[in-house]
């Protein structure tokens, strides 16, 4: 199970839109911003929601971070189609919406 979404980050009344990825990984969620190239989990889809969100925060807050410039980040979503073959042999289609 895989959702793209877009995670709206506030901080000082200004609005940064970031595209996070979550996967259900037994029984963890994984959530990672590409963008970032940082990467949290949890529990529950929630949990793992707001765990990005507080990473997020720490890392604009944290000085010793090198920062990407926010004004240039041009960000799209875009989901794949491939045929992959399972172990009988059949060719199954695998989408992500």
């Amino acid at each position: 199970m895989q959702k793209y979404l877009l995670y709206y980050f506030y901080k000082n009344m200004d609005v940064i839109s970031l595209p996070i990825i979550i996967s259900r990984e037994g029984k963890w969620y994984v959530a990672s911003c590409p963008v970032l190239d940082i990467a949290t989990q949890g529990t529950t889809e929630e949990e793992v929601k707001e765990n990005m969100k507080d990473l997020i925060k720490e890392y604009l807050e944290d000085p010793d971070t090198p920062k990407i410039d926010l004004e240039k980040i041009e960000t799209m979503v875009a989901t794949v189609t491939i045929k992959i073959e399972d172990y009988h042999g059949k060719t199954t289609s695998v989408a992500s919406a």
